[in-house]
């Protein structure tokens, strides 16, 4: 099995009916989602998801999240997601998250976001675990 660039992932999919608010476009909610959404595919892909996470004894939890929306997107839109790593350091990694239209490829939403590496045990921030430091640095992070 052939596994995913550590640093940078992309997946499309539609704008579902359920995803719009009152005005028929996606709610602001839902780029949230698929932030966290692209990233669980990311790290699965990635061989660095649930299984690897529990086995390392610690949890990725969102510390912070900065998002710009750009333009609207209706339902039946393709959407292509792209998440890129761009910083991983003691106990944090940020991500960033690109959102946009496949026909045309206007950038709709950007979505940078801050996780925190804690400790399974007890909740606590704890330093990123080093073979995931070390991927990352081999990248030129």
């Amino acid at each position: 099995m052939t596994l995913a660039d550590p640093i940078e992932f992309t997946a499309r999919w539609p704008v579902r009916v359920y995803e719009l608010d009152s005005n028929g476009h996606v709610n602001n909610s839902v780029y949230l989602n698929w932030a966290e959404e692209i990233t669980t595919m990311h790290a699965e892909a990635a061989g660095y998801g649930r299984e690897w996470t529990v086995a390392q004894g610690g949890v990725w939890v969102v510390h912070r999240t900065e998002i710009d929306y750009r333009l609207p997107s209706t339902y039946g839109d393709l959407l292509e997601v792209t998440v890129r790593v761009i910083e991983l350091k003691g106990a944090h990694g940020t991500r960033r998250t690109t959102i946009t239209r496949a026909a045309d490829a206007e950038l709709l939403c950007t979505v940078v976001t801050e996780w925190a590496w804690t400790r399974a045990s007890d909740g606590r921030p704890a330093r990123v675990p080093r073979e995931l430091l070390e991927v990352f640095q081999r990248n030129g992070l």
